[in-house]
């Protein structure tokens, strides 16, 4: 660090007894420093590739899609296409989208992408998001109601059709974290309709035909240069998965 402070002429680090935080320069110079590092991981994984495969690619999913899309996607991936190397990242949607950008990943698969000069953004799948709880007739109003944060756009609809509702007692970042505590201690809460479904067969869940239910689309952000065979039959394969996947 401090052999890169003096090529650049900028100290990148604040040293004191209380620890060591970014300068501003530090601040500034963090994300082409991620793109170096990047970039040697992804380049040292290829040249270290075993003569089995013809190459690597690499996807990025936010966290609550990998369980219910994208692990569907590696099982077709490894019978399509057996010669090529997946690696998969898990990240929020900024990191994602600068991966792309900075040509750490192939492939992102994200809520919220943000618009980008080269990079195309295609709608995978439409998400239905439904009042689903432990009980018949439960409404956001109980105290046993969990509020999952599922991003902005929900936000936005969620207090335009509970403009009165108050602040649920338990709110959570995580979808698969609110679903299993409703599970184990009861309750109600906001879930994708495809996760509710078997359960909602299965007679563990129940969901309120009354509630509104909110639509969240789900996007593939790549490189629009990208013509190489291997990554358009890695797109196609997230086409089909998630038509098999979308409800």
């Amino acid at each position: 660090i401090r052999v890169l402070e003096e090529q650049l002429g900028r100290r990148l680090l604040s040293r004191s007894k209380a620890g060591v935080e970014p300068t501003r320069a530090g601040i500034h110079f963090r994300p082409f420093a991620e793109t170096v590092v990047w970039a040697w991981r992804r380049g040292r994984q290829e040249v270290l590739l075993p003569d089995r495969f013809t190459g690597v690619i690499a996807v990025g999913g936010q966290f609550t899609l990998w369980d219910r899309l994208l692990l569907h996607w590696l099982p077709w991936m490894r019978n399509e296409l057996p010669n090529v190397a997946v690696r998969a990242e898990v990240g929020a949607s900024d990191t994602l989208m600068h991966g792309v950008i900075d040509g750490y990943l192939d492939i992102a698969v994200l809520y919220t992408p943000r618009a980008q000069s080269g990079v195309e953004i295609e709608l995978l799948l439409e998400e239905h998001l439904v009042l689903a709880a432990t009980r018949p007739g439960a409404k956001v109003t109980d105290p046993d109601y969990v509020h999952v944060d599922w991003g902005p756009e929900f936000a936005d609809s969620f207090s335009e059709a509970y403009h009165d509702a108050e602040m649920a007692a338990l709110t959570v970042s995580h979808g698969p974290m609110g679903l299993q505590h409703i599970l184990a201690q009861g309750g109600a809460g906001y879930f994708p309709m495809r996760v509710t479904h078997p359960l909602v067969e299965a007679g563990e869940l129940f969901l309120s035909e009354a509630a509104p239910v909110f639509l969240r689309q789900v996007h593939l952000a790549y490189l629009s240069d990208r013509s190489d065979r291997r990554f358009k039959r890695a797109l196609e394969g997230l086409r089909i998965v998630a038509s098999e996947q979308e409800t």
